[in-house]
């Protein structure tokens, strides 16, 4: 086995170090969210709250769990994120496809529109109207209307231009369609960079806010993110008016649906994060 010098004894151990900095620095915001929000009000209140919960009381979770509007957001947000995602895949994959192409017909001038979105934009306010003109005011509308990125577009594009031409050749040879080469070439060996895009367009549909609060007119189509902001505004004028009557602390509740909106994200990031690096990497190589 190799020995190490001491300089490199001494990366190792500082990079180590700065790592675990780092990464206690990431989990401390979610480890406190959930401590208050089981924290009883005297200690919350006190300030007593740092890290690990005090006098530990679940009461605002048995109120979430019985709060019915708080689970039709749910899962509408599940429903944006879902099928939002899959209409998002489904477009990026067959845009980035043709545009990885170099028989494509205009393909340098199709990848320029492309690239000429990420630089400029029509506006916040045309927009808007442009959505009210279509009709975006229903879920199906919000999945549909913010199909794609075009980022993801290009991450997806190159990562599909890096696989070797030889490979289609020979599958072209062997009578293979472009729909065949597609779904069980390319598709297969770009894994990395469809999880990695999977991800960027789950956690844009799961924290979806904006959009979602000015063009959605019937309250129980919804996301999560815009119930928590309506659900935060409305609490605050219930503390208000109950004060030393609420049995827990003021922003426990807020705490708590922020606890619980960023559970599916929680348990769904690690079994796709082992693909994030390689396929950013690797997406990003070529322009």
């Amino acid at each position: 086995m190799e020995r190490l010098s001491k300089s490199e004894i001494i990366f190792k151990v500082i990079s180590y170090v700065l790592i675990g900095i780092f990464a206690l620095s990431a989990l401390y915001p979610v480890i406190y969210a959930f401590s208050a929000s089981i924290s009883g009000k005297v200690a919350y209140e006190l300030g007593k709250v740092v890290l690990l919960p005090k006098d530990v009381n679940f009461q605002v979770y048995s109120l979430i769990y019985n709060d019915k509007a708080f689970w039709i957001s749910y899962i509408n947000t599940l429903f944006y994120t879902v099928f939002g995602t899959a209409w998002s895949m489904f477009i990026s994959i067959m845009g980035a496809y043709a545009l990885s192409k170099k028989r494509l017909l205009f393909r340098r001038q199709f990848n320029f529109f492309v690239v000429f979105t990420m630089w400029f934009s029509a506006g916040m306010i045309p927009t808007y109207l442009n959505y009210v003109e279509m009709g975006v005011n229903n879920r199906w509308g919000m999945v549909f209307a913010f199909g794609i990125q075009a980022y993801n577009i290009i991450l997806l594009r190159n990562y599909f231009e890096s696989i070797p031409a030889e490979i289609e050749e020979a599958a072209r040879v062997d009578g293979a369609s472009e729909f065949q080469m597609l779904t069980q070439i390319y598709i297969p060996m770009s894994k990395a960079a469809i999880a990695t895009v999977t991800l960027f367009y789950a956690t844009s549909r799961w924290n979806g806010y904006f959009w979602s609060r000015l063009l959605l007119t019937n309250p129980l189509e919804l996301p999560l993110q815009v119930y928590m902001r309506i659900l935060v505004e409305n609490y605050q004028k219930m503390i208000d008016d109950l004060g030393d009557l609420l049995t827990y602390a003021s922003d426990s509740y807020a705490y708590a649906i922020l606890v619980c909106s960023i559970i599916p994200i929680l348990i769904i990031y690690p079994y796709i994060q082992k693909y994030f690096a390689k396929g950013t990497n690797m997406g990003g190589v070529k322009g």
